[in-house]
């Protein structure tokens, strides 16, 4: 059932996503490929992951022996998922304030902490790695701007 609502989710959010870029205004001269190019880029990679994501219920679907209504039904999954939303909620809320380096090393740190137990080292590399090369790969060689925050660079 998770599986169908996190479906439903990514198909909205790609509609409302690609409506917003459609709102982006285009300019006649500069770039060829115009401000949309990459938004557009990433609407089409959130279709693949449902399209991704609706293949593997199909195969669940038939692989899966019928539930009975007897069964009770598992709400660990509702739990993970509600806090995957609490913790994305409180990323966007302290992304301003403490910068994208150090929100995203924070946000990875605790979505690897629960999904990857027990391999710290693991975990906090690839937190502080991933939030801080890719701060640098898009201010730097993208020329984004993206919050600094606390951070001094």
């Amino acid at each position: 059932m998770a599986d169908r609502i996190i479906f439903v989710c990514i198909l909205v959010l790609t509609g409302v996503y690609f409506w917003a870029t459609s709102q982006i205004p285009t300019l006649e001269i500069g770039d060829p490929l115009g401000p949309k190019a990459f938004p557009r880029l990433l609407g089409v990679g959130l279709l693949i992951s449902a399209t991704m994501l609706l293949l593997e219920m199909l195969k669940e679907r038939k692989s899966a022996p019928a539930a009975t209504a007897s069964e009770p039904k598992d709400t660990s999954t509702y739990k993970i998922v509600a806090g995957v939303v609490v913790a994305t909620a409180i990323y966007f809320a302290l992304f301003e304030l403490l910068g994208y380096a150090v929100s995203t090393m924070l946000f990875l740190l605790a979505m690897t902490a629960y999904f990857n137990k027990g391999k710290w080292w693991t975990n906090v590399l690839t937190s502080i790695l991933y939030s801080f090369v890719s701060y640098y790969m898009f201010s730097s060689l993208l020329g984004v701007n993206l919050p600094r925050g606390i951070s001094p660079f």
